[in-house]
């Protein structure tokens, strides 16, 4: 059953859940762990969960299915993704598959326009939805394809993003965007096909700005929402006591953690978590609707709702600002 198609994205709130660890990311997460930090999570007033197909080769997008079957379906909000499908595969029972702790099954990418589709119908099911509020294209980019870069773009402009498209005009979808980690490729799309939002990945953060600005500014001109996710930069800001040993998913290299200890020394100074001023940070951006964490654990989601509601002080931006670890010129909270 069709419906007349939104013209208002939605109201995403400051933080969403990030659902890739209740896919046994790197480790795998007891079920009823699982269900325990997806209630917890909606305790503490967190209503937008984005998930993906290739989260646990389909785990995340089940539990959060199975968690949420009976909540109000009017009072929270889901984004998954297209672009790969999920295939079974005995041969693959290594402890980690494609960075997740399954087995038995493979995720393969398809950009095709029956491939978008089948990835999304297999996504409701699991869900048990009839609709989802977003809906991204995962990882399409040089920086996961290579020198495949231009033949899966070509294919992606042809036939997945119109194929979103039209499911957005049936009425299954409310928004369609990208869901990556750079902003080459999503600069080299939006001139070409119109996006309602982009999903991108450890690049506007507080750690770093400079990889996402030419995107920031096109997104603000062109009215495309932009839901930042990994703001902690795989870790390097999550830990309140110190910077953690990754950065873009790989040990952290020693200018970067440099950078890392010097926010954490003036946060310090300003008795701010650095978690709180990361997740309070992207939100001064006009373009931003939101910031994603990933939560593995009920402590994680206290720990994450904590921060958005803590009291970051202003004087605490000009102050990064001053040792030369914000721009002059980019946006910052009030």
């Amino acid at each position: 059953m069709s419906r007349p198609q939104s013209t208002e994205f939605p109201d995403l709130g400051p933080l969403g859940f990030g659902t890739a660890p209740l896919g046994n990311l790197y480790a795998a997460v007891d079920e009823r762990e699982a269900h325990a930090t997806l209630a917890a999570a909606w305790q503490r007033g967190i209503r937008y969960f984005d998930t993906a197909p290739f989260y646990g080769h389909g785990l995340s997008e089940q539990r959060l299915g199975d968690a949420f079957a009976t909540r109000p379906r009017g009072e929270f909000a889901v984004s998954t993704k297209v672009g790969r499908l999920i295939e079974a595969d005995a041969g693959r029972s290594g402890r980690i598959n494609d960075g997740f702790a399954v087995s038995g099954s493979r995720a393969v990418f398809d950009y095709s326009r029956d491939g978008v589709r089948r990835s999304f119908e297999a996504s409701l099911r699991r869900l048990r939805l009839d609709r989802v509020d977003i809906l991204l294209l995962h990882d399409v980019g040089r920086l996961t394809h290579g020198e495949r870069h231009a033949t899966m773009l070509a294919q992606a402009l042809a036939e997945a993003l119109p194929e979103m498209a039209r499911l957005r005009e049936e009425g299954l979808v409310g928004a369609i965007g990208l869901g990556v980690n750079e902003q080459e490729v999503c600069l080299e799309i939006l001139p070409r096909f119109p996006l309602d939002c982009v999903m991108l990945a450890g690049r506007y953060t507080l750690l770093e700005q400079q990889a996402s600005r030419e995107l920031m500014r096109e997104a603000q001109a062109r009215r495309v929402k932009i839901l930042v996710a990994g703001p902690y930069n795989s870790g390097l800001l999550a830990d309140a006591r110190g910077p953690g040993a990754t950065y873009d998913y790989a040990p952290v290299d020693a200018a970067t953690l440099e950078r890392a200890r010097t926010i954490y020394a003036i946060c310090a100074q300003a008795s701010v978590d650095v978690g709180a001023a990361a997740l309070r940070f992207p939100l001064a951006h006009p373009a931003v609707a939101t910031v994603v964490a990933g939560m593995r654990s009920v402590d994680e989601v206290e720990s994450a709702a904590a921060r958005r509601d803590a009291v970051v002080p202003a004087a605490l931006w000009q102050r990064l600002q001053d040792a030369g670890l914000l721009p002059s010129d980019v946006a910052l909270p009030s």
